[in-house]
C-alpha cells in the first residue's frame, strides 16, 4: 500500500488567514493542497478559480490537488495553468467522452484522476483505467463541505479496491474526498486509500491555531 498522504482542502481555509496557513502546512509537510475547482453548473456552487489557483502558487511550492467540478473540463484545461507536479481530478459525470478529456490531459504530465460521485457505479471505470494514475471516490456528493458522509460509499471503497485488484491495478491511487474525518480515514486507510483530502472534519476544525495538531491527530490515525 502507498504512503498515506494530506490534500488540505483549501475551500475550506480562511482567506484572512492564508499565509498564516499556508506557513503551518508547509512546517506540517501537508502534501497536497486540494483545489476545489466549480463552474455553478456541474455543481450547485462556484467555487476555486484561476486566479485563486494562480495566487496560491506564487505564496507556496505545495503541489496542487486540482478537483474539476465542471461541466466539459476537455475544453478548459487550457485556462488552468496545469503543472507536471499537480493532481488533476476530473469527473465521470461531467463529460460524455471521459476518456477524450483524459487524453487531452496528459500532455500536461500531471497526475490524471477520475472522480466518481457516491451514486455513480464502480463498473464505469473499467474501461479508463489504462488512461489514469489514480481514483477520486467522493464519500459525498459534491459541492459543499460540512456535509456528513454518504454511508453506503464505505462498502463503495471495497468494491472499487477489488476491481483494481482483479484489473491488475491494486497499486493504482485511491483517493478519498468528503467529511474524512480522523475515524473515517482510517476504516478508508484499511480498506486501502492513500490521499485523504482533510476540510472542516479534520484539519479545518477550530481555528488556525488547532491546525498543527489537527494534522498530528489524522496522521496518527492513518498510519
Amino acid at each position: 500500500m502507498s504512503d498515506s498522504k494530506i490534500s488540505a482542502s483549501m475551500m475550506c481555509a480562511n482567506l484572512v488567514d492564508l499565509r498564516e496557513t499556508i506557513r503551518v502546512f508547509e512546517e506540517e509537510k501537508v502534501e497536497y493542497l486540494h483545489i476545489d475547482v466549480m463552474d455553478g453548473e456541474f455543481v450547485p456552487n462556484f467555487g476555486l478559480g484561476v486566479d485563486y489557483i494562480r495566487g496560491l502558487r506564487e505564496l507556496t511550492s505545495i503541489p496542487l490537488d486540482l478537483h474539476l467540478m465542471i461541466k466539459n473540463p476537455e475544453y478548459k484545461l487550457q485556462w488552468i495553468g496545469i503543472k507536471e507536479t499537480d493532481i488533476v481530478s476530473i469527473h465521470y459525470e461531467s463529460t460524455y467522452q471521459v476518456q477524450r478529456a483524459l487524453d487531452w490531459l496528459a500532455p500536461y504530465g500531471c497526475k490524471r484522476y477520475l472522480a466518481i460521485n457516491p451514486a455513480t457505479p464502480v463498473y464505469v471505470l473499467e474501461e479508463v483505467l489504462d488512461y489514469v494514475d489514480g481514483i477520486n471516490l467522493l464519500m459525498v456528493n459534491p459541492g459543499f463541505s460540512g456535509q456528513k458522509i454518504v454511508p453506503s460509499t464505505l462498502k463503495k471503497a471495497e468494491k472499487l479496491k477489488k476491481l483494481l485488484v482483479e484489473h491488475g491495478k491494486e497499486n493504482m491511487t485511491l483517493e478519498v474526498d468528503g467529511n474524512i474525518t480522523p475515524e473515517n480515514g482510517h476504516k478508508l486507510r484499511e480498506i486501502g486509500a492513500s490521499i485523504f483530502v482533510c476540510g472542516t472534519s479534520s484539519v479545518f476544525k477550530g481555528g488556525i491555531g488547532c491546525y498543527k495538531e489537527n494534522i498530528e491527530r489524522f496522521r496518527d490515525a492513518i498510519r
